[in-house]
């Protein structure tokens, strides 16, 4: 694969954001070709450089290699004026800028989107924050976990007789990155028609908002306000985690009344589907517990592994909680190339998820690790800007890279 054949190689990238959510952004467009320019403070760069588990080998932490892959590193201090001006420069030449600081901090260093759209009319600036660039909690700061609550996630997670859960995961900060990158998309399709770029406002809050599928309708007209269940969906049934004999658990979802009729066949309980209790959703929602006790004594009298075997050939879609080590030795997983192979800095094959979602003639791919800090400082700003040796000497001297 070489990098002229994938979508977005012509595309210019200046990321300024740090840990997750605008650097997810800036990971879904390097995945797929674009050229993206990681601008990290001199000296510590970007504080994802440090998190997560550290390689048992080298002490090196992980999680960078994934999030600022396929990037190249400069390092620029944009609190100085000098650095300033240099981001000023290297955004006439970019098509596309993410930044995730507070609203208004880029204004405060000039370089707001008046200023450098001025020099540059087809520039995309892409905001992420967790409130978004207006109204009275914009300035607020906002992680992940925060705007998850507000945005209505944390309230379902978990089960009703105990505080919310969260996931396991910064949900939030990659739906805001999704959204970031979708929106970089259409406003340079937009820019195709009308040569002048926009701002692309994505607050974590509000991607996660737009996940909460009928919530807000649902309270308005129908006076119903979802709460957490647990393992299941209120009123969708048969679909849970159910125990198996081994002691795994198995997911099944069969809640849907031709597809219920399969897992009735395959317990060697046909007549089950044409019970007035369960013959259809409503009634198997309403007899919700009952259900799921029937299939979970149905499973616990099996290994794992034999009931999604044997309802995988019914046609039921069931399937196992998956931990990391089962994803690496699932062959579906490795005939889709679902997790590939990349050599990390001391050349040594470091596992990780593929580029997604797939495109059947211009797909994307992993090209290199997150690079090391400034990896490419001398090479960017000789080539965008031409600097000479002794301009960059002069540069690291008064510590603006």
């Amino acid at each position: 694969m070489t990098q002229h054949s994938t979508p977005l190689s012509d595309i210019k990238v200046l990321e300024l954001g740090q840990l997750i959510a605008g650097p997810y952004c800036g990971q879904v467009l390097a995945d797929f070709g674009a050229q993206v320019i990681k601008v990290e403070p001199p000296g510590k760069g970007d504080a994802m450089r440090q998190w997560g588990a550290a390689d048992r080998e080298t002490g090196e932490p992980l999680w960078w290699n994934v999030i600022g892959r396929n990037k190249q590193s400069i390092t620029l201090d944009l609190r100085q004026e000098r650095g300033q001006e240099l981001l000023r420069e290297l955004a006439r030449d970019a098509d596309v800028i993410i930044e995730n600081f507070r609203p208004g901090t880029m204004e405060r260093w000039g370089l707001g989107y008046d200023v450098l759209s001025h020099a540059n009319p087809g520039l995309v600036m892409v905001r992420v924050t967790g409130f978004g660039q207006d109204g009275p909690y914009a300035s607020r700061a906002g992680f992940a976990s925060v705007c998850e609550a507000m945005g209505g996630l944390r309230y379902l997670s978990g089960y009703p007789d105990r505080p919310p859960v969260r996931v396991g995961i910064s949900l939030g900060d990659t739906l805001a990155g999704l959204h970031a990158a979708l929106g970089t998309m259409m406003a340079l399709h937009q820019r195709e028609r009308t040569g002048r770029g926009q701002v692309v406002d994505s607050s974590i809050f509000e991607s996660v908002l737009a996940m909460m599928e009928s919530l807000v309708p649902e309270y308005a007209r129908a006076g119903k306000v979802r709460e957490r269940s647990g393992s299941f969906l209120t009123g969708i049934a048969p679909s849970n985690a159910y125990p198996a004999r081994d002691g795994r658990d198995v997911i099944i979802g069969a809640n849907q009344d031709t597809v219920f009729r399969r897992l009735c066949q395959a317990m060697g309980q046909p007549t089950l589907a044409d019970h007035p209790d369960y013959a259809t959703h409503r009634a198997r929602g309403e007899h919700q517990q009952a259900i799921d006790d029937l299939v979970a004594a149905w499973t616990r009298q099996h290994d794992a592994q034999h009931v999604v075997d044997l309802l995988a050939e019914a046609g039921v879609p069931a399937g196992l909680v998956y931990r990391a080590p089962d994803m690496l030795e699932d062959p579906h997983f490795q005939a889709r190339e679902a997790i590939i192979e990349v050599p990390d800095h001391h050349g040594t094959p470091l596992p990780m998820q593929n580029v997604f979602p797939r495109l059947s003639t211009s797909p994307g791919c992993v090209r290199h690790v997150g690079p090391t800090l400034g990896e490419h400082t001398e090479t960017v700003l000789t080539d965008w800007l031409g600097l000479g040796a002794d301009d960059l000497d002069a540069l690291r001297d008064d510590h603006v890279i």
